[in-house]
């Protein structure tokens, strides 16, 4: 039965995505000068099965992500971008704003963008998910587990010749309070039981074969390498602490990672550390996450692939693990998958498969999941 499920959602979403490709494919660009318009987006159909061991399964169909956005200039070395997404609507926010800024390019080697961007840190988070090798993301490049989502304020960002670029910012950024997460959102969609709080950050990645960008999975086939490694910390301004039962408001959190990366002859590897020392308002807090206050929340992931027809079919594999000063067990995640690329990142079709294990820390609390996502991109 559950063979048959996954056969039909696997049907529906490469019928939609290609009946998608037919209907809106292209990018529509208007130039004069300095002046220009760019329109386009990205459409994620997915399909989510979640097999726990100790309940009952479910399944949907979602669009992940539906992200139009608009870009434009009328003036030299200016621009400005703004996007929104229709599948993660929730609640009082019918859209999701993302990207939301204007940016200044008239510097050498360095730009200034002012508004709602990604932050300079998680080699994972920053590379779209529209150029993920796995469906989902894994603890590192997540927000719910420490990794800053996009903020509200002034981003630098520059490079050194071929070999070095860096990043750094200075924003506001929200908090949802959470005993089960250390989840970092913008808080340009602000809910009512957001802690609101400043972060500061930066980021430095070290390229000696040349820039390798953020984008997963080795299509040239050249050899590329980077490590990185960055930091911040984030504070609570307390003007809403909301005190609510098991949502323990945050009161500081300071981040650190590491992250290498390597493309060669078809291969892609990834691999990333992250460590967030978090301690809540109130002192003695335990549960979820924290204990006694506080957490040490530390989360590490390997992800590979191999292109075993060059540019069309790839096969990848990750592994990925959380433990939190509170979990009785780390939390493990293995993951199996193959993407098929039509037209690259542009068109194409995944399959992750991921087994959890000591689910949020409970040992024996294990699930199984399977992913299968259609993206197209104009």
């Amino acid at each position: 039965m559950r063979m048959q499920k996954i056969t039909a959602a696997m049907t529906a979403l490469i019928g939609g995505t290609l009946l998608a490709t037919t209907a809106t494919a292209g990018v529509t660009v208007y130039q004069e000068g300095d002046t220009y318009v760019k329109l386009g987006g990205r459409i994620q159909l997915q399909y989510n099965s979640i097999d726990p061991d100790n309940g009952s399964s479910e399944d949907e169909v979602i669009f992940r992500r539906f992200r139009p956005y608009i870009e434009g200039s009328v003036h030299p070395d200016w621009k400005g971008k703004f996007q929104w997404d229709m599948g993660k609507a929730s609640g009082d926010n019918e859209i999701a704003v993302k990207d939301a800024y204007m940016q200044y390019t008239g510097m050498d080697n360095m730009k200034l963008t002012l508004g709602n961007a990604k932050f300079p840190f998680s080699r994972e988070n920053l590379t779209s998910s529209k150029k993920q090798q796995l469906v989902e993301r894994t603890f590192v490049g997540d927000h719910n587990y420490g990794s800053p989502d996009r903020t509200a304020g002034i981003h630098l960002a520059g490079k050194s010749g071929d070999v070095i670029t860096w990043g750094a910012s200075f924003a506001s950024s929200s908090i949802d309070p959470d005993e089960d997460k250390l989840d970092f959102d913008t808080p340009i969609n602000s809910n009512s039981d957001f802690n609101e709080g400043w972060v500061y950050g930066a980021r430095v990645d070290f390229h000696p074969f040349g820039i390798l960008k953020f984008s997963q999975g080795d299509f040239k086939g050249e050899t590329k390498a980077t490590i990185g490694m960055a930091a911040f910390q984030w504070e609570n301004d307390n003007d809403n602490n909301t005190n609510q039962a098991g949502k323990p408001d945050v009161d500081s959190v300071t981040g650190f990672e590491i992250s290498g990366a390597l493309r060669a002859a078809g291969f892609s590897v990834d691999a990333q550390y992250n460590l967030f020392d978090a301690d809540t308002v109130a002192g003695g807090y335990t549960g979820g996450i924290f204990r006694n206050g506080s957490t040490d929340l530390e989360n590490w992931a390997l992800e590979g692939g191999y292109m075993i027809m060059p540019g069309k079919l790839e096969l990848v594999a990750g592994y990925e693990s959380q433990d939190a000063d509170n979990y009785a067990d780390e939390w493990t995640r293995a993951s199996v998958g193959a993407n098929w690329f039509v037209h690259k990142h542009d068109l194409k079709f995944q399959f992750t498969y991921r087994m959890g294990e000591n689910v949020e820390g409970v040992n024996g609390n294990d699930q199984d999941e399977i992913y299968l996502q259609g993206q197209f991109v104009f």
